[in-house]
């Protein structure tokens, strides 16, 4: 990116030789060429700026925009209090392709911000289950939990929360919003959390 002197100068290099078009510091032409140039650097500066506006995961001006145009916030947008949780629910929701596999819904909270593990239930069989295997019935083919820590902390970091926001922020919250809305509508998810 060029500066204003710089600008300054390649102004200066367009103008015709002669003693009317003056070069000297101080010179009303001189001034008249630094305030465009202070204009085209200021301009120079401002699209450098809004190249981070392109990219979700670095914008902040226009992440409303995005917000918008992807339909957030959903049901569960209005559990995103930081910049930080709000761009990875847009990536989340730029980046899913839908899925019901323990992969895509591990994939998903990773995602999101938080690690997780899935645990499925199968009935209970003489000759196929193993001693320890919980005893089921059939009704267990649909249920599922996701196992993760007590608490998620997000915390405040300087290149993706914005000023005054808190320093953490701590809840798993969304992530169960965001899992009972893609979950498979014929399951059953219980969260499980140590």
């Amino acid at each position: 990116m060029a500066t204003a002197k710089q600008y300054r100068q390649a102004l200066q290099a367009l103008l015709p030789p002669g003693p009317a078009w003056t070069r000297e510091e101080g010179a009303t032409l001189t001034k008249l060429l630094d305030a465009l140039a202070q204009e085209f650097y200021r301009a120079d500066v401002r699209a450098g700026e809004l190249l981070d506006e392109i990219f979700p995961d670095t914008t902040i001006e226009m992440l409303q925009d995005w917000e918008r145009v992807v339909g957030l916030p959903g049901a569960c947008g209005e559990l995103a209090d930081t910049v930080q949780e709000r761009r990875r629910d847009l990536i989340a929701r730029l980046t899913a392709r839908g899925g019901q596999s323990r992969q895509y819904f591990t994939d998903l909270a990773a995602t999101l911000g938080f690690t997780i593990t899935i645990t499925e239930y199968r009935p209970f069989r003489v000759g196929m289950s193993a001693v320890g295997d919980p005893i089921c019935d059939s009704r267990w083919l649909f249920v599922w939990q996701v196992n993760g820590p007590q608490t998620t902390v997000t915390c405040f970091r300087t290149s993706e929360s914005a000023v005054a926001e808190a320093l953490a922020n701590w809840g798993n919250g969304r992530l169960e919003c965001i899992f009972e809305q893609l979950k498979p509508a014929h399951t059953v998810i219980i969260f499980s959390y140590s």
